[in-house]
C-alpha cells in the first residue's frame, strides 16, 4: 500500500467537486494545470478568476520533501514555528552530502563517518515532528519521491529545485526555499503568482537514439534559461501519451533549467502501470476513478492556442538527439551538428569523462537503454576511453538494474557504479585529476552544467546528453564521435559500429530492495530531545532576524555589483561548502565569492570603501556590518538562477546586506529574499544600472510609504559628490510586505501564533 493512502483518498474524494467549481468560474474547458491549482486552493474558491502572471494566490499543498542539505536550515526554522508535528505529510531524503570519490561503498561509508552529526540531528528531528527520514544510501530525493509519493492530480512543495521531477506522474511539484516549507509544515497557507501558461504539444514517437531527454534538450533551447519564468509548462498529445512515465519525469526534471515554476504531464496509461509497478496499485484505482479530472480537457488540446498564453510543438518522430552546453543548459546542438561545433569553437575535443545517472536520468529505463549500449562495445570488442560513472537514482533501481545484470554490462566496459546519491551533479566529486584548473571536457546525463559546477574547475567545458549517448561518447573518448553515423576502431583494428539502444520501462520480474532505507517517525515524538552542541562547526540555532523599523534604509554601501549570469552557485556555492549547510555563519563565508565584479572583472574581489582596500566579498561585507553600516547588492539578468537554495538569500541577510537591486530575478530566488526580509528591487529602467558607481553610496529615501505596486526612489551618491536619481519596481504584494516589516516570514508566523 502507497505512503499516506488516506490523504490521496481525500485529495480524490473532492476532486471532481472542485473541478466543476473551476469549470462554472472560469466559465470555459480546462487546462491539466487549472485543475491542480484550483482544487488545491487554500480556503474558498474565489468570486472571480485568477490573473495569470499577475494574481497572488494561497494554496494548500499535499505533502513536502526536503533533502539533507536544505532540510538543514528548513528544520532549523521549522523548529522555532512551535508546532509538534508537521501539519502535512512531509520527508527528509539524505542524498546531497555523499561525496563521489572512490565507488558507492567506500564513499557512503566515508559520508556517514564525516556527516555524522548532521545525520543524526536530521533523523532526531524527523523522528520528532512526524517526518518521514530516507537514509544516506536510499536514493535521490526526485526518484524516491516519484517511486513511493507523487501521484497524478497532487500538489507538493519541495526544498530543491528539481522537486519539478514529480510531474512526471501528473503533480504540479514546484521546488522553493526552506521557508516556504516551513510556511506548510507549520500549517500555513503557500503563496505563489498565478503562474503562466505554456502548452507543449507532442505528437509523433521516440526513436532511435532519441529519449525523452532530447525532448528538454530541444525546449531549453528554444525557450533559453529564462523563457519559462512564471510559467507551468503542460504537455499534451499523442506523443506524451507514448512516453513512459520515467520518460515524463525526465522532461520536468530539466524543466528547472528553463526557469519553469514546473511541468506536468496529464494522467495516462504509462503512469497507472508505474504505480502499479511501484507497489500503489491503490493509487491506480483511486485515480481511474476521477481520471477525465486528472488530465487537461479535450477542447483545450483540440484548440491549445486558445487556452495557453504560448504553444510549442514538437514532432517526436522527427526529433534528433541533442547535446546542450558547455556552460549553460539552453545551449542546445542536434547530434548531427554537434562534431562541428567542437570544431568551430574549439572545444577540448577529447573526452575526459562520461557521467550517467542522477535524479534526471536514472530510472530501470535509463540505466537499460545505457546498458544495452555498454553490452554492445563489450560483443563488439570495445571498452571505453573516457572515465565511465553511473549513479543510480535509488537503492531500488540500483538492487533492481544490479539483479538484472546491468550494473555487470558496466563493469565489464571500465564503469564505476557510484553511491545512490547526486554526487557529481552537484559537485560533490573528487574528480581524478592532475590539473584542477586545465581545459577539459565531460559529459553528463545530469540537468545543469554551469561554469565549475561539477569539479569546481572554470574550465571544465560540461556538456548535457541522455544516458545513452554518453555512454556511446564515453566508450569513443571524442565529442565528434556521432553514433549514429560513425564507426570506431575496436582492439582487433576492425571498424564497428553501434546499433540503436534499446531499453525496457519496467523491471519483467518487477522491482526488488532489500532494504529501500526508510526510517518512520515516532508515533508520539513528545519526550525526543534535539541536540545541537553549540560548538558546532556543523549546525547553529537560528536567531530571528531584526524587524525593519519602518524608516528609510540610507547610507548604503555598493558591496558588488554583479556582472553577467548570477546563479545561486556564483551567490552560495555547493560542493564543499555543503558541510555548512546547517551553520549560517560558517556558510556565509561563501556568499557571492563566484560572482564577477563588473569594474575588475574578477570574483571574489570588492572594494571596501571604508578601507580603499581590495578584499573578498564575505570579508568586505563582514567589515561593513561591524561598523553598523548596510550595503546593497546589483545584479544583472536572471539574477539567482538555478538551486532553490535559500542559502543565496540568508547569507546576505545574516551579513547585513538590505537590498538587492537587479534587471530581474529568478523565481525562487526572489521569493527567498522576500520570505528572509530581505528587499527584492528591480531597475525600473534597466539602462540605470549603468549608473551604479564603485563608491557608491545608495539610499532608498521613499521606502516609509512602502505600498505594493508602488516604485521605490534610490539615490546614488557618487564619490565625487554628484547625485543620480533611479526608480526601482518590484513585486511585493501587502502580506509581503508583512514579511519585510517583521523581519522575515518566519518573524510573522511566530508572530501570529502568539
Amino acid at each position: 500500500m502507497a505512503f499516506d493512502i488516506d490523504m490521496i483518498r481525500g485529495v480524490y474524494a473532492r476532486y471532481e467537486k472542485k473541478v466543476e467549481e473551476t469549470r462554472k468560474l472560469l466559465n470555459r474547458p480546462l487546462t491539466l494545470t487549472e485543475k491542480i491549482l484550483y482544487t488545491h486552493l487554500s480556503g474558498e474558491m474565489p468570486e472571480s478568476a485568477f490573473e495569470r502572471g499577475k494574481s497572488y494566490v494561497d494554496f494548500a499543498p499535499d505533502r513536502v520533501a526536503m533533502q539533507d542539505a536544505t532540510a538543514q536550515m528548513a528544520l532549523l526554522q521549522f523548529m522555532q514555528a512551535g508546532r509538534d508535528k508537521a501539519a502535512v505529510p512531509s520527508t527528509v531524503h539524505c542524498d546531497h552530502l555523499i561525496l563521489a570519490k572512490d565507488g558507492a561503498l567506500a564513499d557512503l561509508k566515508g559520508a556517514l563517518n564525516m556527516n555524522k552529526e548532521v545525520f543524526d540531528f536530521l533523523s532526531s528531528v524527523s523522528n520528532k515532528y512526524g517526518i518521514g527520514f530516507w537514509k544516506p544510501g536510499a536514493g535521490i530525493i526526485h526518484q524516491v519521491v516519484l517511486e513511493n509519493y507523487a501521484f497524478p492530480g497532487g500538489m507538493m512543495i519541495g526544498t530543491d529545485s528539481h522537486t519539478v521531477n514529480a510531474g512526471g506522474l501528473g503533480m504540479v511539484a514546484i521546488g522553493v526555499g526552506g521557508a516556504d516549507a516551513v510556511d506548510v509544515m507549520a500549517g500555513m497557507p503557500w503563496e505563489l503568482k498565478f503562474p503562466k501558461l505554456i502548452g507543449v504539444k507532442l505528437t509523433g514517437k521516440l526513436n532511435g537514439w532519441t529519449s525523452a531527454k532530447d525532448v528538454i534538450l530541444k525546449v531549453a533551447g528554444i525557450l533559453t534559461v529564462k523563457g519559462g519564468t512564471g510559467c507551468i509548462l503542460e504537455y499534451f498529445g499523442e506523443g506524451a501519451k507514448s512516453l513512459s512515465a520515467t520518460g515524463k519525469g525526465t522532461i520536468c526534471n530539466m524543466g528547472a533549467e528553463i526557469g519553469a515554476t514546473t511541468s506536468t504531464f496529464g494522467y495516462d496509461e504509462s503512469m497507472a502501470e508505474y504505480l502499479r509497478g511501484t507497489e500503489r496499485a491503490d493509487v491506480a484505482e483511486l485515480a481511474n476513478q476521477v481520471k477525465e479530472h486528472l488530465t487537461g480537457d479535450d477542447e483545450v488540446y483540440a484548440n491549445p492556442e486558445k487556452y495557453f498564453d504560448q504553444v510549442i510543438e514538437i514532432n517526436l518522430s522527427e526529433l534528433e538527439p541533442h547535446i546542450n552546453g558547455p556552460f549553460t543548459p539552453d545551449r542546445a546542438t542536434p547530434l548531427s551538428q554537434f562534431a562541428e561545433e567542437v570544431k568551430k569553437n574549439n572545444w577540448p575535443k577529447d573526452l575526459e569523462v562520461g557521467l550517467i545517472g542522477s535524479c534526471t536520468n536514472s530510472s530501470y529505463e535509463d540505466i537499460s537503454r545505457a546498458a544495452s549500449v555498454a553490452r554492445q562495445a563489450v560483443d563488439k570488442k570495445l571498452k571505453t576511453k573516457a572515465e565511465f560513472t553511473i549513479t543510480p537514482g535509488s537503492e531500488k533501481v540500483r538492487y533492481t538494474v544490479e539483479r538484472d545484470g546491468f550494473l555487470n554490462d558496466f563493469d565489464k566496459i571500465g564503469g564505476v557504479v557510484l553511491a545512490n546519491a547526486c554526487g557529481p551533479c552537484i559537485g560533490q566529486w573528487a574528480r581524478h585529476t592532475n590539473d584542477p584548473n586545465r581545459p577539459n571536457s565531460i559529459i553528463t546525463s545530469f540537468n545543469r552544467n554551469f561554469a565549475k559546477r561539477n569539479d569546481g574547475n572554470p574550465n571544465t567545458h560540461a556538456f548535457v546528453a541522455s544516458p545513452e549517448i554518453v555512454t556511446a561518447f564515453a566508450i569513443a573518448g571524442d565529442l565528434t564521435f556521432n553514433p549514429m553515423t560513425d564507426a570506431l576502431v575496436n582492439e582487433n583494428g576492425e571498424h564497428v559500429k553501434l546499433d540503436e539502444p534499446t531499453g525496457i520501462q519496467m523491471p519483467p520480474k518487477g522491482f526488488d530492495v532489500k532494504d529501500a532505507g526508510y526510517q518512520a517517525p515516532a508515533k508520539d515524538g513528545s519526550s525526543i530531545e534535539v541536540v545541537v552542541d553549540p560548538k558546532s562547526e556543523r549546525l547553529q540555532l537560528l536567531s530571528p532576524f531584526e524587524q525593519w523599523d519602518g524608516n528609510n534604509i540610507t547610507g548604503l554601501k555598493l558591496l558588488i555589483k554583479a556582472k553577467g549570469k548570477c546563479t545561486t552557485d556564483h551567490i552560495s556555492m555547493a560542493g564543499p561548502w555543503l558541510r555548512f549547510r546547517g551553520h549560517l555563519d560558517n556558510i556565509s563565508n561563501n556568499m557571492l565569492t563566484g560572482a564577477i565584479n563588473f569594474f575588475n572583472d574578477k570574483s571574489d574581489s570588492v572594494k571596501n570603501q571604508l578601507t580603499g582596500e581590495y578584499g573578498g566579498v564575505p570579508q568586505v561585507q563582514r567589515d561593513y556590518k561591524a561598523n553598523g553600516i548596510g550595503s546593497i547588492v546589483v545584479g544583472d539578468h536572471n539574477y539567482g538562477e538555478g538551486s532553490s537554495r535559500e542559502h543565496a538569500a540568508m547569507e546576505p541577510r545574516h551579513l547585513g546586506v538590505r537590498v538587492v537591486l537587479v534587471k530581474s530575478f529568478a523565481r525562487i530566488h526572489e521569493t527567498n529574499l522576500k520570505k528572509q526580509g530581505m528587499l527584492a528591487l528591480t531597475f525600473e529602467n534597466e539602462a540605470d544600472y549603468d549608473k551604479i558607481q564603485e563608491d557608491d553610496t545608495i539610499s532608498l529615501i521613499d521606502l516609509e510609504s512602502f505600498a505594493p505596486d508602488k516604485p521605490v526612489t534610490i539615490e546614488l551618491l557618487h564619490a565625487d559628490g554628484s547625485k543620480d536619481f533611479i526608480k526601482a519596481v518590484h513585486t511585493y504584494n501587502q502580506q509581503q510586505i508583512e514579511w519585510f516589516r517583521a523581519g522575515s516570514a518566519l518573524n510573522l508566523i511566530k508572530l501570529q501564533n502568539v
